[in-house]
């Protein structure tokens, strides 16, 4: 454990990416195969079972350190990480022991199954052995809260420079259901052919968010435009008879749509397709709250297979006939694309994503300004003759998104944020006006500069009306401008309406409470674009 906490601190008191990338690559030269293997799986967001709940954690810790718990939950979010706080009330280990990163979360996966009262001596019994930094990181492998500045683009960048391999080799190698216990350093990372794991998917090109004119792109013939639909990004593997979905956050995803089955009946083995899955009403996807039940079950009920039915909106193909076409150009792919899907029946659930047609940026423009009317957040412009490279590129694919959607409302409640915030109110509830009452719609986060969230930090000290726990109900005096993807119903909450990716465009010093927005007017908004 020693070594991952040295690499943590390197990690952690840098923000360079080369320094970072060098601590990575040293670290998986030097550390035992075992070690390496949990350091790839925890940067690759394979992380333990938790073993204990986060109660049981913070009980734990307060009566190791002798305190009362309510001393601990004042202190908490104070500190605002579980892990950094147990780790700063405990006392000093009494023992030194030099057990790998392995040993601890072998110890952690041994306890899953064991009653609470079991688990609490092992737990205990670790602190004492573990510095302030080892504690840190133990206590996240339990909370599974594993976050620590390492994207899995870089992490895979430092597997390269280890090892000599292909940083696009190694990225395929990575993708896939594989876990700790299923596979060795060796198996992953050794061994000859990635591509054992029929079912392993393409590592996900991404789009950067375009933010200027289309016009700084050149020539529009260059150019291939598509709707940017509102679903879940995916991969249909198709191979050696069976067939395969993933999400674009590796999620293994095949049981929750089961439509995509008889794809194996219509199209030939060896095909990867690259599209947006999206619940479909017959002539255009539906609202994306309609695909969400289905996101996190196992096994669907015939009744919500009929009410949302997906489909796979096709927009490359990445494998065909087993040929890898990734090198090829898009223009090429999306040709072999089309011909492949020309005429399936509906039964197979894919059909390809339509290209857009037009001649110049200001047709395009007129065009993506009627998305909303097709189901779309706005439209994809990707480079002809672009290769399908893996991650966030900028240069050959953009997301030209459609300006969102506002509305302006009062701030009632306010919370501490975590982490480096952990100071700082950031997180707010907002109303609208019902008559003369304020009826609470959302929660925000994020929009305001660090000054702004100082400076009304200052403000929710001095103007508390209640406290309700970590809540405090604040003066209904500022407003501010939501910024939102897309609205829908929703009987959860108190408004009946719910927003998509809420967050705070601007705070409207220019507004008084009694100008922000009615319910009645986010109603009007529900009606046209929910």
């Amino acid at each position: 454990m020693k070594q991952f906490a040295a690499l943590f601190d390197e990690i952690d008191q840098t923000t360079k990416t080369t320094v970072k990338t060098k601590a990575l690559a040293e670290y998986f030269t030097r550390a035992p195969e075992e070690d390496r293997l949990w350091c790839i799986a925890l940067f690759s967001g394979r992380r333990p079972k938790r073993a204990v709940t986060t109660t049981e954690l913070r009980s734990w810790a307060a009566e190791q350190a002798g305190i009362p718990l309510w001393l601990f939950e004042e202190a908490y979010p104070i500190v605002g990480d579980l892990a950094e706080t147990i780790a700063l009330i405990l006392p000093p280990s009494t023992a030194v022991t030099d057990y790998g990163l392995s040993h601890w979360i072998n110890l952690l996966r041994d306890l899953h199954d064991l009653p609470a009262e079991d688990r609490k001596h092992p737990i205990l019994d670790a602190w004492t052995q573990l510095d302030p930094t080892e504690r840190f990181l133990f206590n996240k492998l339990i909370t599974g809260g594993f976050r620590i500045g390492v994207s899995r683009k870089l992490m895979t960048r430092a597997l390269a420079q280890a090892t000599g391999q292909d940083e696009a080799v190694l990225a395929h190698k990575l993708m896939g259901s594989w876990t700790p216990e299923t596979t060795s350093y060796h198996a992953l990372i050794e061994a000859e052919d990635p591509t054992a794991d029929q079912s392993r998917p393409y590592p996900f090109y991404l789009a950067h968010q375009l933010d200027g004119p289309p016009e700084a792109l050149g020539d529009p013939q260059d150019w291939q435009a598509e709707w940017k639909w509102d679903g879940i990004r995916g991969q249909l593997i198709l191979r050696d008879a069976a067939h395969h979905v993933w999400s674009r956050g590796e999620d293994l995803m095949t049981d929750r749509f089961p439509e995509f089955a008889r794809a194996a009946d219509f199209l030939p083995p060896g095909t990867v397709l690259d599209g947006e899955i999206v619940t479909w009403d017959g002539q255009q996807p539906m609202p994306f709250n309609t695909l969400q039940p289905r996101i996190g079950r196992k096994t669907v009920p015939r009744k919500l297979l009929k009410e949302a039915p997906v489909i796979m909106l096709a927009y490359d193909l990445l494998e065909d006939a087993g040929q890898d076409l990734r090198d090829q150009p898009l223009a090429q792919r999306r040709d072999r694309l089309d011909q492949l899907l020309t005429g399936l029946p509906p039964e197979t659930a894919v059909r390809a994503s339509p290209r857009i047609a037009f001649d110049d940026w200001a047709t395009l423009a007129g065009i993506r300004a009627t998305a909303r009317e097709e189901r779309a957040e706005g439209v994809m412009l990707k480079r002809r003759n672009s290769p399908y490279l893996s991650g966030r590129r900028k240069g050959d694919w953009w997301k030209w998104k459609l300006d969102p959607l506002t509305v302006d409302a009062v701030m009632i409640y306010a919370q501490q944020g975590h982490g480096r915030r952990a100071n700082l109110f950031t997180d707010f509830t907002f109303a609208v006006w019902q008559g003369n009452q304020l009826i609470p719609f959302t929660k925000a986060y994020s929009g305001l500069t660090d000054a702004e969230f100082d400076e009304i930090t200052k403000w929710v000290r001095k103007n508390t009306l209640q406290r309700f726990g970590p809540v405090r109900q604040v003066r209904p005096e500022h407003v501010f401008e939501i910024a939102f993807e897309g609205i829908q119903e929703s009987p959860r909450h108190k408004s009946g309406i719910a927003l998509r990716f809420p967050r705070m465009a601007r705070w409207r010093h220019d507004k008084t409470p009694q100008e922000a927005n009615t319910l009645d007017h986010l109603r009007e908004m529900l009606a046209v674009y929910g």
